[in-house]
Parts: C-alpha cells; sequence; structure tokens
C-alpha cells in the first residue's frame, strides 16, 4: 500500500495510546499545525514590539495611550495640509480677493504641524513597526510628503521670502510649484488612508486580521 506524504511544515504527528482487553493499543495520526509565521524582515522589528512603550502604545487603557496621539497626528496633518491648501489655491487663483503676501505666516503654522506629525507618527511606527514597515503603501505615503514638504519649503524661500516680487509675480512664480504642492499633499493623505486596507500584517508573526 503506497504510503500518503504530508508537508512537514503544515503537519504534525500525534500519538494515542488505550488499553484495550489488557493490551495497549497505540494510534498515530497527522493533524495540521499552526506554525508561526517567519518573516523575511530584520527582527529588530520584534524586538521594538517587545519594548515596554511600544506595549504600553499598543495596550494601554489609558487617555494618553495609542489613540490620543492618533488624533493629534490627524491634527498635525491637518494643520499642515490645511494652511498649505490654502496657499496653494490662492495662488492658483481662487478667492483673488485675498492679499497673497500676508499669507506668509501660514507657513509657521505648516512648521508647527509637520513638527506634530513626525513626532507623533514616530511614536505610531514604534507601537506597529512591523505593520507600517513591511506595507509598500507607507513608503509611497512617506515620498508623497517628502515631495510637498520639499515643495512648500521651496515656495516659502522662493516666492513668499522674495520681498521684491509683486503679487502677480509671485503667482506667476509660484503657480506650477502650487499645484504640484495640492497634487503631493492629496497622495500622502490618500496613501495615508489606505493603510490600514493594504497592511499584511499587524505585528511580528501575526497576519492582519489572524
Amino acid at each position: 500500500m503506497e504510503s500518503a506524504r504530508v508537508a512537514p511544515d503544515r503537519w504534525k504527528s500525534v500519538s494515542l495510546s488505550a488499553r484495550i482487553g489488557g493490551k495497549r493499543v497505540g494510534i498515530q495520526y497527522c493533524v495540521e499545525s499552526q506554525k508561526e509565521i517567519k518573516l523575511a524582515v530584520p527582527e529588530v522589528f520584534n524586538t521594538i514590539e517587545q519594548t515596554a512603550l511600544s506595549t504600553w502604545l499598543r495596550e494601554s487603557t489609558s487617555v494618553f495611550g495609542f489613540y490620543f496621539i492618533l488624533l493629534f497626528h490627524t491634527f498635525g496633518m491637518a494643520l499642515v495640509v490645511g494652511a498649505s491648501a490654502v496657499v496653494d489655491l490662492r495662488v492658483l487663483g481662487i478667492a483673488s480677493a485675498l492679499p497673497l503676501k500676508p499669507l506668509k505666516r501660514l507657513f509657521a503654522i505648516m512648521w508647527v504641524g509637520l513638527a506634530i506629525n513626525v513626532t507623533t507618527g514616530l511614536f505610531l511606527l514604534t507601537a506597529y513597526p512591523t505593520k507600517a514597515l513591511t506595507n509598500p503603501d507607507f513608503y509611497v505615503k512617506l515620498t508623497f510628503i517628502g515631495l510637498a514638504v520639499f515643495t512648500m519649503r521651496r515656495m516659502n524661500i522662493q516666492v513668499f521670502a522674495d520681498t521684491s516680487l509683486s503679487e502677480m509675480a509671485m503667482i506667476a512664480k509660484g503657480k506650477t510649484m502650487a499645484a504640484w504642492s495640492l497634487v503631493f499633499w492629496i497622495g500622502a493623505v490618500s496613501a495615508g488612508r489606505l493603510l490600514s486596507e493594504t497592511s499584511k500584517y499587524i505585528l511580528y508573526g501575526h497576519l492582519w486580521g489572524s
């Protein structure tokens, strides 16, 4: 009789024995086992998740825990994206009655919002490093943010910091940058929204939804 083949990584052998009629009878069979998921990612992700800070961020019931940080992360994003959008739309001709040069003050709000975003983002990353760093969408989001911040800084220096420019000259010089800035921020927000939909792992060795 031909013996059945089983995949050693999915199945394990289980032996049972019982005494029947004064004789011990043994039975051996295979059952499917749940093998620990091994990721092709650095072990440092697991090390971070085992730290006291990471565990506290995920599991704490404190009002200052994970969702408090997530709230401030959203608040920081609203500041930087909202202020940037106001400047971009004004440069593109929306609300043309609004003076352009005084909007330079909004760049300070953008930098505050970005600082909040970076700080809270590091805490969120510490809570779920495997979830974020194994997701390609996370890197798409970072790329869009980097491009948006670069454009924001360039517009501040080349358009608003040059006091010799008239309002019409500021618009002419900044229109292309304003359009790209909106594209980059929309891309960053969209990628951020898709993070939870595209994540494969929740923690090291744990599939999303398992």
